[in-house]
């Protein structure tokens, strides 16, 4: 039911899993889908508790702390780029459950074995989450957000192009270096890979700096 539940929202949006839907898309009467889950809050909860329990903890407790930490960010990267809907997932559903503390718990675990206190500990975990969220939500592709919904290729380059002719264009004396990175500033050029390694080595190279 869950696994139903997840690829429909993965395909058609999370606005669009309803308990009826779902219950079309499994051939029975909704009422059987209540006696699992009594409202779509219910089931938001358990898809969230999935795409939790999809990143990988088991990682290598001897290897340096920073190491474990970069391993936890990157299968959470991993798993949130696996599901279209997983990032609206997580952020929409208030109910926590056992995958969410596992994840969590051995998150906590690594950052007392660098040296963090639980208040520190916490904050970093819950900014390593919001690291792996803002990244994949502003992952430089044609299917993301940012170039609106069902542009075309060829209207995604038109878009960019005159993105870097409004930078290109602005009064070099006040804006020098503006104008000098107007394609790095607009461009997707790097591509996702980039876009990743760059986003995790910078948060890895910050919590490093921060460690007692």
């Amino acid at each position: 039911m869950v696994d139903r539940a997840l690829a429909l929202a993965d395909r058609e949006g999370l606005e669009a899993l309803t308990i009826r839907r779902l219950a079309t898309e499994l051939g029975v009467t909704p009422m059987a889908l209540y006696w699992h889950f009594r409202s779509k809050e219910e089931l938001i909860a358990g898809l969230a508790d999935r795409i939790w329990g999809e990143i990988n903890t088991d990682v290598d407790r001897a290897s340096p702390w920073w190491v474990q930490l970069r391993a936890m960010l990157e299968s959470l990267i991993d798993v949130l780029r696996a599901h279209a809907s997983a990032s609206t997932l997580l952020l929409n559903s208030e109910k926590l459950g056992p995958s969410h503390w596992e994840a969590t718990e051995v998150t906590l675990d690594i950052l007392s074995q660098a040296g963090f206190d639980p208040v520190h500990a916490s904050e970093i975990a819950k900014s390593g989450l919001w690291t792996g969220l803002t990244l994949v939500m502003s992952e430089p592709s044609l299917g993301k957000p940012g170039f609106g919904p069902g542009r075309t290729e060829e209207e995604v380059a038109e878009f960019v192009r005159r993105k870097q002719v409004e930078l290109a264009s602005l009064p070099p004396d006040r804006y020098p270096r503006l104008v000098a990175a107007a394609i790095p500033m607009t461009s997707c050029d790097g591509g996702p890979d980039f876009h990743y390694r760059f986003g995790v080595d910078l948060f890895i190279a910050g919590v490093r700096a921060l460690a007692p």
